[in-house]
């Protein structure tokens, strides 16, 4: 089934438990929509109980758009009077994902889906997995929070976007089978592992990054974001039987915190565990981690076994991420040492990840995505290793977000890096001046001394223009939280924003180069 194709409802339906009745008349579906305001005759509407709307209060907005069908989880009584079939399902975020895999003919089960999850290094773990399997011939489609890679075509995923949504994951997924791909690696963050989007993903393997301080917001705490990774683990253990050999496997992080928990999880599922570490004792362990010309070298060791690899990215954390990677390829798919040897090694850089920006001036530019603590923490101690010189860092803080960890990147950044700049990252709805005061207040706890140690600019480019003011000869000069995303946000507003854009805007303007104007941002005009 394509999506250019029409569905009966019965068809769509086959694998759904619905708890009144499938209508059992002809009903012909022309797709499915889950925004009223999108609906088109013949569509499927689904409501989704939303955290600020409640996708059942459209209802009747979808029938008159020409809905032909609706969907949801309130009882069926409440709309026995739709001149259009209702149908209940108990969760409407899990339907909407087998609905929509039903629709492109469920597509992951023609794939090996290989899944990555954490907090911190998903992105690159996914682009390095992907690295090895081209390396031993697989072709081979990603799916991230950057972009979704089918074949020769890359493809933009959204502004602020975690996992897609189930039906655009599904939709990429139907590209890649006709597009002759076997291999698929999937990016699944934690919203998108709670709600639901990755669900009929049909998961083979996954592995772990981290699991550190981040959306507490979202998940209540701590446990509630550990069991929501986990969940990646559960989804494996039921996948459906493929075409292609593979192990089941769960390839964790056993430096983590989260081991322990999650050594359990997977224990229950019945699913194989691997594990890979640098401190300590693991199944493969890296060694020997030596900074180099072009990167870095390091040798992994596995059951008598040592190989050499090399790397252009740095900081011991991405041997870590590298570790993943040829730990779930060599263990999951049988993949040999020497594809994961020049799979690691063919992957030069993740756009907004540790990015150089270089135009001739004296000291380094650097934008990259750390926006957690133990991110921004990792990135000033790997800068750390490539200067002998002072380390500037600007950053912010989202609002509307885990406000805990304002403070606790404050702090790490007063504690690793010479000089701290503190900007907008997203205010949204929230006061900037709360947030900075809030993040100053961690930057004063570690003796921080504002003007001299750090400084509050709530215009992001003024601050980046700043911090380029303050430099000297070989110092470092980092733009940390937005990496590769498109806009900020404030108020309800996405203004255009890309700090790779900003960093070149303030080079320029620094070197009296001509060069691409500052992005605008509300900030400008206080």
């Amino acid at each position: 089934m394509g999506s250019d194709q029409n569905h009966e409802l019965t068809e769509i339906f086959q694998e759904i438990q619905v708890i009144n009745k499938v209508p059992e008349e002809k009903i012909v579906l022309t797709g499915i929509s889950i925004d009223s305001r999108k609906v088109e005759k013949g569509n499927l509407y689904l409501a989704i109980p939303g955290t600020r709307v409640d996708g059942h209060a459209y209802i009747e907005a979808a029938v008159k758009n020409g809905a032909a069908a609706v969907a949801g989880s309130a009882p069926s009584l409440r709309y026995r009077n739709l001149p259009v079939p209702y149908l209940q399902i108990e969760n409407s975020r899990e339907s909407l994902a087998h609905l929509t895999a039903a629709w492109y003919g469920y597509p992951a089960r023609k794939l090996i889906v290989i899944g990555v999850t954490g907090t911190d290094g998903k992105t690159t773990t996914v682009n390095l997995i992907r690295q090895i399997l081209l390396a031993a011939g697989f072709q081979t489609g990603l799916i991230s929070t950057v972009n979704a890679v089918i074949g020769d075509q890359t493809l933009d995923t959204g502004f602020h976007v975690t996992t897609p949504e189930a039906l655009d994951v599904q939709r990429y997924l139907a590209r890649m089978v006709e597009a002759g791909i076997t291999h698929v690696v999937l990016e699944a963050t934690s919203h998108g592992l709670a709600q639901k989007r990755v669900t009929a993903c049909e998961f083979d393997m996954g592995v772990v990054t981290n699991i550190t301080h981040e959306h507490l917001d979202f998940h209540g705490d701590y446990q509630g974001y550990l069991d929501a990774k986990a969940e990646l683990f559960r989804l494996i253990s039921v996948s459906k039987k493929k075409f292609a050999p593979h192990t089941k496997l769960a390839v964790l992080n056993k430096d983590d915190g989260s081991y322990p928990s999650l050594k359990k999880v997977v224990g229950d599922t019945g699913v194989k565990r691997i594990d890979y570490g640098i401190t300590s004792p693991a199944d493969y362990q890296a060694k020997n981690i030596q900074p180099d010309p072009a990167g870095l070298r390091f040798t992994v060791e596995r059951t008598g076994q040592s190989i050499e690899f090399q790397t252009s990215l740095i900081g011991d954390y991405n041997v870590s991420n590298c570790l993943a990677a040829l730990t779930l390829c060599i263990e999951g798919l049988g993949i040999d040492w020497q594809n994961a040897v020049e799979g690691i090694k063919n992957l030069s850089g993740i756009p907004g990840r540790m990015e150089y920006l270089n135009l001739g001036q004296e000291f380094s530019a650097i934008v990259d995505f750390a926006h957690t603590p133990n991110a921004l923490k990792r990135v000033l101690i790997a800068v750390r290793e490539i200067t002998s010189k002072r380390v500037i860092v600007v950053f912010g803080s989202a609002g509307l977000r885990d406000k805990g960890k304002r403070r606790l990147m404050a702090e790490v950044s007063a504690e690793l890096a010479d000089i701290s700049i503190l900007t907008a990252e997203d205010p949204r709805t929230e006061s900037l001046d709360g947030i900075l005061q809030e993040m100053a207040d961690g930057v004063i706890s570690k003796g921080g001394i504002e003007e001299q140690g750090f400084w509050r600019i709530p215009d992001r480019g003024e601050a980046i223009r700043f911090a380029l003011r303050l430099a000297k000869p070989e110092d470092v000069v980092m733009v940390c939280g937005k990496g590769h995303e498109q806009s900020m946000c404030f108020g309800e507003t996405e203004y255009p924003w890309d700090d790779r854009t900003a960093m070149l805007a303030a080079l320029t303007e620094y070197l009296e180069m001509d060069g691409p104007d500052m992005p605008y941002l509300p900030t400008q005009d206080q």
